[in-house]
Formats: structure tokens, sequence, C-alpha cells
């Protein structure tokens, strides 16, 4: 496969998780297009470190690093996610600004 290959599949996961979290109003939904832009990302950075500089680890860290935040988000998300829920039923993105500490 070719960086090209690598840098269309990360740009058609990218518009996938973009067009899942614009047009969602489920909260589950939304937090799973954020993961799919997250993906693009992670695939992205893994071809450019693949292709332009297989010796240095930067690219290595930077796919670590982005692994992370994307299982923080993902543990944080479903957690507030689910408390606001059991509070009151609210699991639509509309609903939940109304939501008070």
């Amino acid at each position: 496969m070719t960086l090209q290959t690598f840098l269309l599949l990360a740009a058609a996961l990218f518009s996938i998780g973009l067009y899942g979290a614009l047009s969602q109003q489920s909260v589950v939904m939304v937090m799973m297009g954020l993961e799919l832009m997250i993906n693009g990302i992670i695939v992205a950075a893994s071809a450019f470190w693949f292709y332009l500089s297989p010796a240095r680890a930067d690219g290595q860290v930077l796919v670590l690093l982005a692994l992370a935040v994307m299982a923080v988000e993902m543990a944080v998300g479903f957690a507030v996610v689910t408390a606001s829920f059991r509070a009151g039923e609210i699991d639509l993105v509309d609903s939940a600004d109304e939501l008070r500490g």
C-alpha cells in the first residue's frame, strides 16, 4: 500500500466521523463520530511516520498519545453519558444543555 492509499483511508474515516458527529443528535453517536475522526488522524500519523521517517520514534509517540487521548475521551464521555441518562434519561445533545451540576 502506498502513502496516498493510507491518506485516502484516513480522509474517509475523518469525513465519515465528521458527518456522524454533525448529523446525529444522540450523544453516543456523536462520540462515535469523534472516535472515527481520531482514528483517521491516527491512521494518517502512522502512515506519515512509516513512509517519511520510520527510523525515528516521533511518529510512534504521536500515535500512542492519540490512542491515550482517545481512551480517556471515551472513558470520560461514556461516564458522563451514563450519569446523565441515569439522572434524567437524557440521551440527546439538545437535552443535555439543560444539565446543572
